[in-house]
């Protein structure tokens, strides 16, 4: 009985486990002209609920490949603008500081 018990045990940890698992690649800090813009996989991942496939490698490939991409190209879809559109997320048009820091 006791063996039963420990082996449900062990199969009950194993299987939780990837929900306790760190997600994503953390922080990510992009230096910029108009401010630093700090993106967290934290916020995407945890507290959205996006899936990795909904960004890599449609997206986003990684930061080692990633280029550079313009605030007019991000307005037409590019990049963040992918999601913040005004529908699915806020807009990347507006508000510089929530996402720019002086």
């Amino acid at each position: 009985m006791t063996k039963r018990f420990v082996g449900q045990a062990l199969l009950l940890a194993l299987t939780a486990m990837p929900a306790f698992a760190t997600i994503g690649g953390g922080d990510i800090h992009l230096a910029n002209k108009g401010g630093a813009v700090l993106f967290s996989h934290e916020v995407h991942v945890d507290g959205v609920r996006l899936k990795c496939q909904e960004c890599h490698p449609n997206i986003y490939i990684n930061t080692k490949q990633h280029k550079a991409v313009s605030m007019k190209a991000m307005q037409k879809g590019a990049s963040c603008g992918t999601c913040h559109n005004g529908n699915k997320a806020f807009s990347v048009k507006g508000d510089c500081g929530k996402c720019h820091t002086k």
